[in-house]
């Protein structure tokens, strides 16, 4: 237990006790102590020393609470001066002992000096010279110890001190109280001022019992906001220590026991005080909780009143360092990069009263769930018409205010996002649904935390925890406290009024109620409305505050590209560019404020109208956009000027729903007159494609060794920064490299994204098409972009024939050409235009024949005859080679001339 030496002596002369060295734990009285060695690996072992030749004053005692009859003890005098005259000079200090007797019982009765050899003060002769302590009786002064303590003793009578003084020593018998009447009123009536006190026991390492002085009373103190480990008791009434409990009692004992300390009481807990121990030393509730003894405790840290977020930060620090209770300790966000714990992004949606969907830097989409909070929901059984569809935003109380604070504060801001904890997806039970994963997060604005805010305003509650359960908000107290304010004002929820009530009527799809509603509507001009849904890029669902109703309503004045949609049966595919003028319309209008002007209703009951977001309009910035075209019926609007100059804009930049637009042609806008004959102007290409319908697609040679440069210096990049395989997440109609069978890098773009294993892909400067999985693509270089090189691959159908609609005859004829032409370089020359694709002529290189011509002379297609004048000379041509083909009966005309009966059947048309 402590270091001990041997005092020198001649072998063979009386024994010389051991002097023994220890640090003094504690005093028992005026003549007890304890003392402790030190610390190796745990606790350190303890031994009870009693002074030899002296007695000091019995402390008062408490009545056993099993023993009903028997009474208090209460202090001798002088009892409590001696033991506190031991405690100030001893505590904590280290001593030397020699034992001179032990009882047959085990009590050992020595001689203890002050320091580290026998030199020290002796502490019995300075307890009988302050007359707190006298020699035993019957004791004769037959040795030099005895003989001092004579001397002392005589000295102390002398000098009146002590038990010698004047009385009978009355004054120094404490008026101990065990308990308190009334603890509330008690702790109450200190107002949270420090009060002086000495720590008489600890029975863990945040439980101790306290003296508060000067009154005496003699309470337990349970340490605000944090629990350690205790130990267990067991049915044969021993005690289990749980993991710590020993190291987190010695830890408190070594710094508070018998020390003088300051106490904040703070509450009550039954007969428990709950409260702040102070120590000239520091708080020993921070730091119990920063080595890693002790954890804090939801239901006390509220009354901590030095500051629960500095006690949040010191268990914190312990869980990051592992330390002791927390070796085990996995964080809730470990997984998670630091880029994905901690980001701004703007918020997009507020989905109920509890989640927001924002939009990253990346553009991606990510649902953010407010960590710790519940929005309002229906208490009790469900009182919902069994007929009626619930509808949350608007029939679950408070919902809708909720919502609405979420709304106003949140949509279109940039906020700070911390992510709290995942928590993982859970599957159905019988009375709870499904959960998927969800992220939860503190988010703030401006420094302000959203779920507090919500939560304060009694527009949602606080979830409570298990005491172990890690996953929850990283300001957990300051919500705790906003719902303590809501329940004491009686906000929102916590409200004693009658709950507000919200009778919207939905018309959307009904015909009869829209039509009464029409002219109400049109008469009112500008209305005032919140975008609730955003169907399509022209179709959305309205709700109008004025007049408490959701409609649905269309844009007018445009055609915007038409999305996916289910029917029975199969799910028909949304037109070019329509998933991109939904996310414009989302991202522009949705859970936004606007105004409508409604002019008509369709015959299913939905209203058409113009929308305006911040004085735009958003069929005019759809058309601007090119995201949809101007539709005829915007004629006889105001609007329609604005809308064809938006329009004629976006067709000059050519890009997405004008990306195959071409002008139409000077000479088709001259009169008749002038065409005077077919121009004839044919340039070298190189035919890299041929598709199944007979259409092919063609590189201009001018430009060939531009696109040789592009992808050599292209591969020489991508080998030095290869792309991570799956990093790149494919979206429809995006531009991107994929890898071609050959193993070599292409320019490609994103035609549909059926599964991250299938993506469908066109090659924009070969035409030929492909199916690959993501891990196959990555991300385009800017430095290889189009409009560094734009595609070089351009898309042509054979002028002056028609191609088999019969399979089998269509294959024979694109067969032929693939022999023909594929690979090899070419004349071409266009002859017209078409909503597809330019109609042309091709040559073969080297003998000028014309391959449209030859297909006609093998009898596989039939001619496409037109009217212009300038094509009669060529199409005479056609016409004849059709006519040898039919009478030497050569592929389609090999059963004599069909188009008489079986035109249909064989996919012609005369």
């Amino acid at each position: 237990m402590a270091s001990s030496a041997q005092s020198g002596g001649s072998s063979g002369g009386p024994a010389v006790p051991t002097v023994q060295r220890g640090i003094v734990k504690m005093v028992l009285s005026g003549c007890a102590i304890i003392v402790r060695g030190q610390p190796r690996g745990g606790p350190p072992p303890e031994r009870q020393i009693n002074l030899s030749n002296i007695r000091a004053g019995n402390l008062a005692r408490r009545a056993a609470v099993a023993q009903p009859d028997a009474k208090d003890t209460p202090d001798e005098p002088w009892a409590f001066p001696a033991r506190e005259f031991l405690r100030k000079k001893l505590i904590g200090k280290e001593v030397c002992f020699t034992i001179e007797n032990k009882t047959p019982q085990g009590r050992e009765y020595g001689m203890i000096y002050l320091g580290k050899d026998t030199n020290g003060e002796n502490i019995a002769e300075s307890l009988v010279a302050e007359g707190l302590a006298t020699r035993r009786e019957g004791m004769r002064a037959n040795n030099p110890e005895q003989n001092r303590l004579a001397e002392c003793e005589e000295q102390a009578k002398a000098s009146k001190k002590g038990m010698w003084s004047e009385g009978n020593g009355s004054h120094t018998i404490r008026d101990l109280k065990y308990t308190i009447e009334n603890p509330r009123h008690f702790v109450d009536s200190h107002h949270q001022k420090p009060v002086n006190a000495i720590i008489e026991h600890v029975r863990d390492g945040s439980v101790v019992r306290a003296l508060l002085l000067p009154d005496y009373y003699l309470v337990t103190v349970m340490l605000s906001g944090i629990k350690c480990p205790t130990f267990r008791r067991e049915a044969d009434g021993s005690e289990t220590p749980e993991p710590f409990a020993a190291e987190a009692k010695f830890f408190t004992e070594s710094r508070l026991l018998q020390r003088d300390v300051q106490i904040i009481l703070e509450s009550c807990h039954n007969q428990n005080i709950l409260g702040t121990i102070l120590h000239p030393n520091g708080n020993i509730t921070e730091l119990l909780l920063k080595e890693g003894f002790a954890r804090c405790v939801d239901w006390s840290i509220a009354v901590y009143t030095r500051g629960a977020e500095k006690l949040r930060a010191a268990e914190r620090f312990a869980k990051e360092r592992r330390l002791r209770i927390w070796r085990d300790y996995v964080a809730p966000t470990a997984n998670l990069d630091q880029k994905d714990k901690q980001f701004v992004a703007k918020v997009m949606q507020v989905l109920n009263a509890d989640a927001i969907v924002v939009k990253l830097n990346s553009g991606d989409y990510k649902t953010i769930h407010l960590s710790s909070i519940r929005p309002p929901r229906l208490e009790g059984e469900n009182t919902q018409d069994k007929n009626k569809k619930l509808r949350p935003l608007y029939d679950i109380p408070y919902m809708f205010e909720a919502r609405e604070f979420l709304r106003k504060k949140l949509i279109g801001k940039k906020v700070n996002v911390t992510v709290d904890y995942i928590r993982p997806a859970s599957p159905a039970t019988d009375t709870v649904p499904a959960f998927s994963e969800r992220t939860c997060a503190t988010v703030t604005i401006g420094g302000i935390n959203i779920a507090e805010a919500l939560v304060s305003k009694g527009l949602a509650t606080v979830i409570r925890y298990r005491q172990d359960d890690d996953q929850r908000s990283s300001h957990y107290d300051e919500l705790l406290a906003a719902e303590a304010r809501a329940i004491k004002n009686g906000k929102g929820l916590h409200s004693k009024k009658e709950v507000p009530i919200h009778r919207v009527a939905d018309i959307s799809g009904d015909t009869q109620k829209a039509k009464q509603f029409l002219p109400f509507l049109q008469r009112a001009g500008r209305s005032e409305a919140v975008v609730e849904y955003v169907f399509s890029g022209s179709r959305l669902k309205l709700y109008l505050p004025k007049e408490t109703c959701l409609i649905t309503f269309l844009l007018a004045g445009i055609e915007c590209p038409r999305g996916a949609r289910n029917l029975p049966g199969l799910v028909q595919e949304g037109e070019p560019f329509s998933e991109e003028a939904t996310l414009f319309t989302k991202e522009l209008v949705l859970q936004r404020e606007v105004e409508v002007e409604v002019e008509s209703m369709d015959k299913a009951g939905n209203f058409i109208g113009w929308l305006h977001i911040d004085g735009a309009n958003l069929s005019v910035l759809l058309v601007e956009h090119a995201l949809s075209k101007v539709h005829f019926t915007a004629e006889r609007s105001a609007y329609y000027k604005s809308l064809l100059s938006a329009e004629e804009a976006a067709k000059q930049k050519k890009e997405k729903v004008w990306a195959h637009y071409e002008e139409q042609p000077v000479e088709e806008l001259m009169p008749v007159l002038e065409e005077k004959e077919r121009s004839a102007s044919y340039k070298p290409v190189f035919v890299t494609e041929i598709t199944d319908d007979l259409h092919f697609y063609v590189q201009d040679v001018e430009t060939g060794t531009q696109l040789e440069k592009l992808m050599e210096n292209m591969r020489n990049d991508i080998a030095s920064h290869p792309p991570v395989e799956g990093s790149y997440a494919p979206r429809r109609g995006e531009f991107c490299i994929a890898k071609f069978v050959d193993g070599e890098w292409y320019r490609a773009r994103v035609e549909k994204v059926e599964s991250p294993a299938k993506v469908h892909v066109f090659y924009i400067d070969y035409g030929n098409r492909e199916i690959l999985p993501s891990t196959r693509l990555g991300t385009l270089p800017p430095a290889f972009s189009t409009r560094v090189l734009p595609a070089q691959a351009t898309e042509y159908a054979f002028a002056f024939i028609q191609v088999p609609q019969d399979e089998d005859a269509r294959t024979d004829a694109v067969d032929s050409v693939v022999r023909d032409i594929q690979n090899t370089q070419c004349l071409l020359n266009v002859e017209h235009l078409s909503a597809g694709c330019p109609h042309v002529t091709l040559q073969f290189a080297d003998s000028k024949g014309d391959v449209g011509l030859g297909l006609v002379k093998e009898g596989l297609v039939m001619v496409e005859v037109r009217k212009e004048k300038q094509f009669q000379k060529v199409i005479t041509e056609y016409l004849n080679a059709q006519e040898s083909a039919k009478s030497a009966r050569l592929n389609l005309w090999r059963y004599g001339d069909f188009r008489a009966d079986d035109a249909d059947e064989f996919g012609y048309s005369r």
